[in-house]
């Protein structure tokens, strides 16, 4: 007797990628409108009233209003398609921009960075801002996952007229596979953070021609994240 209650397996959905990202964006899309609608709402009854309370309270209400939008705004830019605009860039000259950049934006955990540039005269061809924007997240996830105690080391080289950049990052414990390294969007998901920024530095260093991978040393505890790029874009 065949049973009426499906297979749960059966009744798994399979969705491609390109269908999620044409839905994300146009909802995305969609909301910030409304929030757009309603910031614009709540300034003009800011406008109506001459209470200060009052005032002080819409206001937060717009600054909660734009807060959803850049969140949405984030969103959406994950899963947006990349668009290089190459150009040669000297290679110590884009990993001090690099340096200062994660100095602004972690100015605490900035300090545990241990650096060694080995670049010279070295010229890259890349997009720099997309490049420094998939580094950034590698950092970012850095110390946000599982730190270890200890510095994070940094290596850039020139390796077989290929760029070559190594960050180790001293983990406490570490149980997650790199056999996929950065082709798993939104498998891990926590409040503001949707699993989209390692997927997305993979894509950009891809574009560039490159090469993004990962192993987990347990002898030393160190997580090993390896970018790769040809000097030249062309040869991507």
């Amino acid at each position: 007797m065949t049973s009426a209650v499906p297979d749960a397996q059966n009744d798994l959905l399979s969705i491609p990628w390109i269908d999620m990202v044409r839905f994300v964006r146009q909802l995305s899309h969609d909301l910030r409108n409304h929030l757009n609608a309603a910031e614009l709402q709540s300034a003009y009854i800011g406008e109506l009233t001459t209470d200060s309370e009052i005032k002080e309270e819409i206001m937060r209400l717009r600054e909660t209003l734009s807060g959803l939008s850049a969140v949405l705004q984030r969103l959406s830019a994950g899963f947006g398609q990349i668009k290089t605009e190459f150009m040669p860039y000297g290679g110590a000259d884009f990993i001090e921009d690099l340096r200062k950049k994660i100095a602004n934006d972690f100015p605490q955990e900035s300090a545990a960075i241990s650096w060694d540039v080995q670049l010279n005269e070295a010229t890259l061809e890349v997009d720099p801002q997309l490049l420094q924007r998939a580094l950034i997240e590698l950092f970012n996830n850095a110390f946000r996952h599982e730190r270890g105690d200890g510095a994070l080391g940094v290596t850039a080289k020139i390796d077989n007229d290929r760029f070559v950049l190594t960050l180790r990052e001293p983990k406490s414990r570490f149980e997650s596979s790199t056999a996929n390294w950065g082709r798993e969007p939104l498998r891990k998901i926590s409040p503001g953070h949707y699993g989209l920024g390692l997927n997305c530095a993979r894509v950009i260093v891809e574009a560039h021609g490159g090469q993004l991978s990962a192993h987990y040393d347990p002898t030393e505890s160190v997580l090993v994240t390896t970018i790769m790029l040809p000097l030249s874009a062309k040869q991507g």
